[in-house]
């Protein structure tokens, strides 16, 4: 079985996969002073719940974009699992895409992840817009060239900076937006109090971003493109806007297991 390991900004993901199906995935909030030690207990009891234990976990492949993480989830995967972990990055690792910016070694693990899987899922040329900690748009042609993209504050993000600014504004979640039905109605834009004018904010400014950036890079593109959406927050706006064709939750996942699967075998 193959461990894959998501490191983000703010979320860690780890995911056990039986060939290309995920038996066992969890998620734990980064935080650049979690040990070895503590990540192996917790992720021991966890693979327990699911019947697996450390001795099923055959291969190991991380994505990180926190480098201060790095040591300790590679001192977890040499210590507990003897296993050397392949590393989304470095040299010897062989992406199966193109990367064509100005500096290569720029783009963040994530990014260059989700590309691999939307080639391998969808045709033509293609935009993967994921709602993580920041709001990226990534660009790949049709030729498996990854071609650059643009990065935007996360909503979380832009939410939190709302609140710490502005003093006499409340602390508001994003999530409260499909969920509350006082908060705000996805038809209307003018909001009846303080929290529905945010909620009203944040959920059409988000819906302009993205309406307003796919435009753009299609316009320069001059090409037809596939818009993918991923990320925990990307099935808010799916169903609010044209501008995404499909939500793919698992695409970073996804992309990691090709992307082990392409160097094999792996020492």
């Amino acid at each position: 079985m193959l461990l894959v390991i998501d490191c983000g900004n703010t979320n860690t993901g780890f995911a056990v996969y039986k060939n290309t199906n995920c038996v066992g995935s969890w998620r734990t909030s980064t935080n650049i002073s979690r040990t070895a030690d503590e990540y192996a207990v917790w992720l021991t009891e966890l693979l327990a719940l699911r019947g697996l234990v450390i001795n099923d976990i055959e291969g190991i492949i991380i994505a990180n974009v926190v480098p201060e993480t790095s040591f300790n989830l590679i001192n977890l995967c040499e210590k507990y699992f003897e296993i050397r972990p392949m590393v989304v990055g470095e040299t010897e690792v062989d992406l199966g895409i193109t990367i064509d910016i100005d500096d290569p070694k720029e783009v963040g693990a994530d990014r260059v992840v989700n590309a691999v899987a939307a080639l391998d899922r969808y045709k033509g040329s293609l935009i993967v817009v994921d709602f993580g900690t920041a709001t990226t748009f990534d660009v790949v042609d049709a030729d498996g060239t990854y071609r650059g993209g643009v990065i935007a504050p996360g909503i979380n993000l832009s939410l939190e900076a709302l609140y710490n600014a502005a003093a006499r504004l409340p602390r508001i979640s994003i999530s409260e937006t499909k969920t509350n039905e006082s908060s705000i109605k996805t038809s209307n834009v003018i909001g009846k109090s303080t929290k529905a004018a945010m909620h009203s904010g944040i959920f059409w400014g988000y819906i302009g971003l993205i309406e307003g950036i796919v435009t753009r890079i299609k316009r320069e593109f001059a090409k037809p493109m596939t818009v993918i959406g991923t990320g925990g927050l990307a099935s808010i706006f799916y169903n609010a806007t044209d501008s995404i064709n499909y939500i793919d939750e698992d695409i970073t996942n996804a992309g990691l297991v090709l992307i082990y699967k392409r160097n094999l075998p792996w020492k």
